[in-house]
């Protein structure tokens, strides 16, 4: 009786198991497209980006690897806040940013996770700064 029942079940698919977006992520390319224009930057060489996410929370630091050195391309970004995950949606609430004037803002994205990348999709906008731009960013878990 127990292997009939044993039989039946497995005939029967396995939940899918849920891939966790907790942890650390290196930013690998970023594209912007506003305004018809699309603007893509390579996070492999020069610059260099993560993000970290825990049960509650979001950070991420960005940074040029020539410490700032030349003007032209010297780059630091930093913000964090805390989040919301239902299902494919993911939403920060940016408490802290260096750009000071994104605080305070949300900003929901589509989360696509497959075994150690996650893109996240969305529109980033702020209409009191003239923000409308779609956003993807490619992440590998670091």
């Amino acid at each position: 009786m127990l292997s009939l029942l044993l039989c039946c079940l497995s005939l029967f698919p396995k939940p899918a198991k849920e891939v966790s977006v907790q942890g650390t992520w290196k930013l690998v390319s970023g594209t912007v497209v506003e305004k018809g224009k699309s603007t893509t930057t390579q996070y492999t060489g020069d610059k260099s980006f993560i993000k970290v996410i825990n049960a509650t929370h979001f950070a991420f630091m960005g940074h040029d690897l020539s410490k700032g050195k030349d003007s032209a391309t010297a780059m630091y970004s930093s913000g964090g806040g805390t989040y919301q995950l239902k299902g494919d949606q993911y939403t920060e609430h940016l408490e802290y940013c260096n750009a000071r004037e994104w605080e305070g803002h949300d900003f929901t994205f589509t989360l696509r996770v497959t075994k150690d990348s996650l893109i996240q999709t969305g529109v980033e906008k702020i209409e009191n700064l003239g923000i409308e731009r779609l956003n993807v960013e490619k992440y590998v878990r670091y």
